[in-house]
């Protein structure tokens, strides 16, 4: 029991400081987002910060999954009641797991959302409005020069040229990081719905040999009737 709740501090720990560097994130994606482009330093920060909650996120995942093998072996070797703790243990961490994770991708999300539209409100000062079909389009491309062509000699201030690239740069970066997550994310979500089901299961199964053991006292007991 020891080593399995000292796995188990092993992952809460891990989990709050991904939450703690998701906080973070947060901030420097604001810093990003309020100046035209950003400093060498602030994207070097988010880097090591992303990279960080990719190592911690993929740990935290590998323990957990380890930790359902386990259970699954050992369920007809430990008595009930210790074994529905060690699953109440692991169903909560892989349920916080998943929250914080979603925070993250949120936040990625809304980042590139507003990045994106920043492009958009450059380009449009251009005279070269595009829809967001069109914008898309050229950020699935992986080229900047798709939003540089033809705008380069039409006045457009260095500033505004300098942003559209950073902007395009910034979510290029990040779609790299969206796509590393997203498969690591989608198996733990399934953990966690299996895990509901299991629970939900369970618990009826729980509720039914309760009023079993109820009704068949009363019938052993006229007294009680």
């Amino acid at each position: 029991m020891d080593e399995f709740f000292s796995q188990i501090e092993d992952i809460r720990n891990s989990i709050d400081k991904i939450d703690e560097n998701v906080a973070e994130v947060k901030k420097l994606y604001s810093v990003i987002l309020s100046a035209p482009t950003s400093d060498q330093k602030t994207q070097d920060d988010l880097e090591a910060i992303t990279n960080d909650i990719k190592k911690m996120a993929n740990n935290a995942r590998n323990k957990l999954k380890t930790i359902e093998r386990n259970l699954e072996s050992e369920e007809q070797e430990r008595i009930s009641a210790d074994m529905r703790i060690r699953k109440s243990q692991h169903a909560v961490l892989s349920r916080k797991f998943v929250e914080v994770m979603t925070k993250y991708n949120e936040a990625q999300v809304d980042f590139r959302e507003r990045s994106k539209g920043r492009i958009q409100r450059q380009l449009e000062i251009t005279g070269k409005a595009t829809t967001d079909e069109e914008l898309e389009e050229m950020l699935e491309s992986g080229n900047a020069a798709v939003f540089t062509a033809g705008i380069v000699d039409s006045g457009i201030s260095k500033q505004a040229l300098s942003e559209i690239e950073a902007r395009h740069k910034d979510i290029v970066r990040l779609e790299s990081s969206i796509k590393e997550l997203h498969d690591m994310f989608v198996d733990i979500a399934m953990l966690v719905e299996s895990q509901l089901h299991a629970f939900f299961i369970s618990s009826i199964t729980l509720l039914f040999n309760c009023h079993l053991h109820l009704i068949t006292q009363l019938g052993a007991s006229p007294a009680l009737l």
